[in-house]
């Protein structure tokens, strides 16, 4: 049973920063680089750079049943392993999924990981920025409420962060895609060179470029981190810090100051709020371990435990002021889920090029950027807003269908010969905001410690149902342009969460009667909480969020700490 007395822990704390993922990495390194005596509390064990990654350097045959999967993991974690970087090289990063339950009014696929450095050592890596027309979306056809921000507000911001995580790519001049600072991109392999060609020669609207990603590139110097090393195995945790991850760059940088104190297995479960000051007045924390119940006092709150994560916090933060939760006079607070619609696209085989190959295991792929609903040219009869996609070609291997060949030398020499080349490509389309796609509190059925789960109710509508199919429809069209073979169409169902952008539940607005936080991620009325993590979002675009997550946290971090000063120096 969970101690009901609550200890107040001595020390007073200038800022509190619950979670230690993209986002909360990036508070910590910034209010503690502006002097703030900072706690930061993970919920999760303690990961420590390089030596805390297990895997980092396994081949398949030093692991059990040769790295494939094995059925007590896949009954431990039946939702994880619906993700696609999930297997016996990073399973320690996910969560056991009886351990840690949730509850499905309509299907959603919570992928979680509690650790320090939580999913930035899971990421994909892809990095784009929001433009003026992701902002503006909102306001211009009616659905969701329009961003109190515009690009130029956040654009220093992604400035500041891609120059500290290094993003390599190409700048493309696209106003629906912002140029940024970028370091040396990745190449394009021969046959991705040649879709490129025939895109250009055939359409007018779209073209295909290398991802943007977050790796280190070229000469910039990145204190503790090398270049990338090309071995794409990235999901088990870089010993080089060739990729960012709050591991490898933030959170080292926040400790360098003297300024940080890390308290891992430390469950963040209240935002106490202070009626008379009106204002939040510290977190509630359950121990993981000794389930001792700790109040942790500070003056500034930054809640980045994830977009669901840091919603049920502020949910369960209930006061004489707040009964419906901490901010939540508008009513907003746990809805507008939002995640990427995905699992459409195509794949083909491709002839020729047999004597070309390439050098390494790029952890990267081809990037096709947004070309629906652009302008009145590019609109579309069926949906709203847009997709983009992701995808790569490459070589097959011995893994090939060799049920025709005899043992022996030939078999060998077979073996040793790279196969025939194929292409594929899938999208990610944007989610509408919907009011009735919501999280809720479930008090009946209570986690290990004591705590409400989640109980989600959150689908996709028509528009996303329309891109979906549309999606599929010009994959095959862009791969029959290019005049590969077998071109072949997929449009699987894609259920909310499985894309593992989740977003929402805490929006960014004008006014306190439609949103939960102001311009700056503050809590319209507790000022001194900031929210920046994906609850933050007012709308979801197409591109990846993580990026937007970094540069609004960095934004809000120096806001806050310029506050603190001035109040202090009052």
């Amino acid at each position: 049973m969970i101690k009901e007395e609550i200890t107040e822990y001595p020390t007073v704390y200038d800022a509190i920063v619950i979670g230690t993922g993209i986002s909360g990495g990036w508070a910590a390194k910034e209010l503690c680089e502006n002097g703030l005596k900072t706690l930061v509390l993970d919920r999760g064990r303690l990961v420590k750079h390089i030596e805390d990654y297990p895997t980092m350097h396994l081949d398949p045959w030093d692991l059990k049943h040769r790295g494939t999967k094995n059925p007590e993991d896949v009954e431990n974690q039946k939702k994880q392993n619906k993700s696609y970087i999930l297997g016996p090289y990073s399973k320690h990063w996910f969560v056991n999924d009886l351990k840690h339950p949730y509850n499905e009014v309509k299907p959603f696929d919570w992928i979680r990981g509690y650790h320090v450095g939580g999913r930035s050592l899971m990421w994909a890596r892809q990095s784009y920025r929001l433009s003026d027309m992701d902002f503006e979306a909102n306001k211009k056809d009616g659905h969701g409420i329009d961003w109190p921000i515009r690009y130029k507000d956040i654009a220093p911001w992604y400035d500041r962060v891609e120059e500290f995580i290094g993003v390599s790519g190409q700048n493309l001049g696209l106003p629906h895609l912002p140029d940024g600072k970028l370091s040396e991109p990745m190449d394009l392999n021969c046959v991705e060179l040649e879709l490129q060609k025939k895109l250009k020669e055939n359409f007018d609207d779209r073209l295909l470029t290398i991802g943007r990603t977050a790796h280190k590139t070229g000469n910039t110097m990145h204190e503790g981190r090398s270049n990338c090393q090309f071995r794409n195995r990235c999901v088990r945790g870089c010993p080089f810090g060739g990729y960012f991850s709050s591991n490898s760059s933030t959170l080292p940088a926040a400790e360098r100051t003297g300024n940080m104190h890390l308290r891992h297995n430390s469950i963040a479960y209240e935002i106490v709020y202070d009626e008379k000051k009106g204002l939040a007045s510290g977190v509630n924390v359950i121990d993981a371990e000794t389930r001792e119940k700790i109040f942790f006092k500070a003056s500034i709150i930054f809640g980045c435990a994830s977009t669901i994560g840091t919603a049920s916090i502020l949910m369960q933060s209930k006061s004489e002021r707040f009964p419906n939760g901490l901010g939540n006079d508008s009513g907003e607070l746990g809805h507008n889920i939002m995640d990427h619609t995905s699992k459409s696209g195509a794949s083909a085989e491709v002839e020729g090029f047999e004597n070309l190959y390439y050098k390494g295991r790029r952890p990267n792929g081809f990037y096709i950027p947004r070309f629906r609903n652009l302008n009145t040219k590019t609109k579309h009869k069926d949906f709203l807003r847009g997709y983009g996609y992701q995808g790569s070609a490459s070589r097959t291997n011995w893994k090939r269908n060799i049920g025709e060949l005899n043992y022996g030398k030939d078999l060998k020499d077979e073996l040793m010969k790279p196969g025939h080349w194929r292409i594929g490509m899938g999208g990610f389309g944007e989610c509408l905001p919907y009011h009735d796609n919501k999280i809720t509190l479930n008090y009946d059925k209570l986690d290990e410690w004591g705590l409400p789960t989640v109980d989600f109710n959150v689908t996709f509508r028509e528009n996303e149902l329309k891109m979906k199919e549309d999606m599929e429809r010009q994959a095959i069209a862009m791969l029959k342009a290019a005049g590969f073979k077998n071109v072949v169409g997929f449009n699987a169902k894609s259920t909310p969460g499985i894309a593992i952008h989740e977003m929402g539940a805490a929006r960014m607005g004008h006014s306190p009667k439609t949103s939960v936080l102001n311009k700056h991620n503050q809590i319209h009325t507790v000022p001194n909480v900031y929210v920046t993590d994906g609850s933050c979002m007012t709308s979801s675009a197409c591109q990846n969020p993580s990026l937007t997550y970094m540069a609004l946290t960095a934004r809000a971090a120096n806001h806050a700490a310029a506050e603190f000063k001035k109040n202090k120096n009052a």
